[in-house]
């Protein structure tokens, strides 16, 4: 065991009499020592819980003869941080989890991991964690929360974000935006809909890493204490067999998670992560090939925030491995691939069947035959930006307009609400991406006023920022290069008119390439907006988002 390292012999006596100084008998001590890492904490409404799936999985892994040692992970709450200066820290913890899970796994010799998250960056920072460790691991989340009721309506976050628009808009009164406000996120857990954490805690299943279930249990239902029991077994197990998670993440449980995404329709920050997860793993993943996997994948489910259809839908419907059975069916999944289960997924979806094929559609009748996430390119992103296809309206999936420049998101905000963007604009949101941000903010606060005011129908932004889930709409992000290393974004002019077509991958600035040669001698060198502590050491290290924002 790897755990012998620090308890066998008479040279390890100082660890094994600091190992009893925690309370630990030589029984407990000459088992396997289990690390639960858990991002647990008071401020996080998807992890408020997690104490109850930490217990569970702990007795778990006590029934089968392992001991269990708990330590902590940070976590950022992406609603809570939207709209300020917090947001510039939410992508970067990503990879403070993945490193301080590194430390801690690696000084204290454990044997296995049991991971524990449930939000936005830190579902992604946990799987690059364990991928880097490759030491047997097992993923199980805190489940997502139920849907809030308004007005005989299903809501979610999104719900409440684009509600700020309608009030500024003068369409719900203050009383409305309260009655929402107390009733959008009635549990705990993962926002309802198909946003970063959702999309991220369904795709674990879809890697193999996860147990089925994972995704789409409610936080609130006895189900998913059990499953946290039945992940504390099954650590033992692939302790026991040596299952590691390079074992399990092949460049085939890739693209089953890709082609699982496009069906979906998850988050686009889904794509960022996964080219993340990619490079840990040691396996190539680009935008090419990304997108060569959305042109034969059909789009199965819209949940929110593309619908008013919710994750606990999805779960009644027969969750992920009901939609892996469905993608099999035209051979579109790699079945042999084997999972935490110790079983294939060939096994795994014996008995899966879809149980509503309103929620999840036939593979022969899909919303689209094409993934719910498309990749463009063009003049205005070289290397490629990233959009929902799902989310967007049919009628701006092809849209030509003039551009509003704003060189952040607190301007756009302003002049949104202010009523100063009209039909038919290109709303440019640049110097956001994860060096010139620093950290990529999302932009789900514009994005959502612009839906509240009734102008999703005829507007579009782009960023070099990313979006959150709950962003719909025609919102284009990851635009790279970003303006901070130089790239066309930082060329556009007020006025300038853009060509978006969303149908066939190209997003174009129309100005001749002689006058954006001037526009670039003109142009000022970036000058960092912060130039001190974790955020400038960040910006000097992060790599481009179409490299999945990775560090240097």
């Amino acid at each position: 065991m790897r755990s012998d390292a620090i308890k066998k012999g008479a040279s390890r006596a100082p660890h094994r009499s600091l190992l009893k100084a925690t309370g630990l008998t030589d029984e407990e001590i000459d088992r396997p020592l289990i690390g639960i890492v858990t991002s647990q904490n008071d401020i996080i409404p998807g992890h408020i819980n997690l104490d109850k799936i930490t217990e569970a999985v702990k007795k778990g892994i006590l029934l089968k003869g392992g001991t269990p040692i708990i330590f902590p992970a940070i976590g950022v709450c992406d609603g809570i941080a939207m709209g300020h200066e917090g947001m510039r820290y939410s992508l970067p913890t990503r990879e403070l989890i993945a490193d301080s899970i590194e430390c801690m796994a690696k000084a204290h010799q454990f044997d296995a991991l049991v991971f524990i998250p449930n939000c936005d960056k830190i579902v992604p920072g946990m799987l690059m964690a364990a991928l880097r460790l490759n030491i047997p691991s097992i993923f199980v989340s805190g489940g997502p929360m139920l849907a809030g009721k308004f007005k005989g309506k299903e809501v979610s976050l999104s719900t409440m974000f684009e509600a700020v628009g309608t009030y500024e808009s003068g369409n719900i009164s203050k009383g409305d935006l309260l009655n929402l406000e107390n009733n959008a996120c009635p549990t705990c857990g993962s926002c309802s809909g198909m946003f970063t954490a959702n999309s991220m805690n369904c795709l674990s299943e879809a890697l193999g890493l996860a147990l089925p279930g994972n995704g789409t249990i409610p936080a609130v239902y006895s189900e998913r204490i059990r499953l946290a029991k039945m992940a504390g077994m099954q650590i033992m197990n692939i302790l026991k067999e040596d299952i590691k998670p390079r074992d399990i993440v092949t460049k085939s449980a890739l693209i089953n998670a890709l082609k699982v995404d496009m069906a979906l329709g998850c988050s686009t920050n889904s794509i960022l992560h996964l080219l993340a997860i990619a490079n840990e793993a040691k396996i190539e993943l680009n935008y090419e090939i990304i997108d060569k996997v959305s042109e034969i994948t059909p789009n199965l489910c819209k949940l929110a925030p593309a619908s008013d259809t919710h994750i606990e839908e999805l779960y009644w419907a027969g969750g992920i491995q009901a939609v892996i059975k469905e993608l099999s069916k035209k051979d579109l999944i790699a079945l042999d691939c084997i999972t935490v289960t110790g079983k294939s997924h060939r096994e795994n979806i014996k008995d899966a069947e879809v149980l509503n094929y309103d929620v999840i559609r036939p593979i022969d009748k899909p919303y689209s035959e094409i993934g719910g996430i498309k990749v463009l390119k063009g003049n205005l992103a070289k290397e490629g930006a990233v959009v929902k296809k799902s989310a967007v309206l049919e009628e701006m999936l092809v849209h030509t307009g003039s551009a509003r420049v704003f060189d952040s998101e607190e301007d756009a905000i302003k002049a949104i609400l202010s009523r100063k963007i009209v039909k038919g604009d290109v709303v440019v949101i640049r110097y956001e991406g994860p060096k010139g941000g620093p950290g990529m903010r999302e932009m789900l606060s514009p994005t959502s006023a612009i839906a509240g005011m009734g102008l999703d129908k005829y507007v579009a932004l782009i960023t070099d920022g990313r979006f959150s889930g709950a962003t719909r709409g025609a919102s284009i992000g990851h635009v790279a290069p970003e303006a901070a290393e130089g790239g066309v974004i930082a060329l556009v002019e007020e006025g300038d008119k853009i060509s978006i077509d969303i149908i066939n991958g190209k997003l174009e600035l129309l100005v001749p390439e002689e006058v954006l040669e001037e526009r670039r001698k003109r142009l000022k060198a970036f000058e960092p907006k912060i130039k001190e502590g974790y955020l400038y050491r960040y910006s000097k290290l992060v790599s481009s988002s179409s490299k999945g924002a990775i560090l240097k």
